[in-house]
């Protein structure tokens, strides 16, 4: 586990939290900004990404399947789950410690 300093941790929240309002988009940023500088960040932001890439492979998924009328419950499933686990994560990342998402596929590395 690397350590993390409070603004560290803050940002990672952020990063966590900023996944249900905006996708992927936060967690990108941050990783691409600050993977160098922070390896506890680094770690968190690409975590984050993941998940959310894994998300946005469901929602297409799900977008298919809406014309055999299963694709809105599968929205619905999604737009809960990614609700729970990233204040799961968030929760997580604010008392410094390392958050790994269930489901997510390990696409950046």
């Amino acid at each position: 586990m690397s350590e993390a300093n409070a603004n560290d941790k803050n940002i990672a929240v952020l990063t966590h939290i900023g996944g249900i309002f905006f996708g992927f988009i936060p967690s990108l940023i941050v990783w691409l900004l600050k993977k160098d500088d922070s390896p506890y960040l680094g770690e968190q932001a690409r975590e984050a990404l993941n998940f959310q890439i894994t998300l946005l492979i469901g929602y297409m998924v799900a977008w298919v399947l809406t014309f055999i009328l299963i694709g809105l419950l599968v929205f619905a499933l999604l737009w809960i789950t990614n609700i729970i686990l990233c204040i799961m994560a968030a929760v997580a990342v604010s008392k410094g410690e390392d958050y790994r998402y269930p489901f997510a596929l390990r696409l950046i590395n």
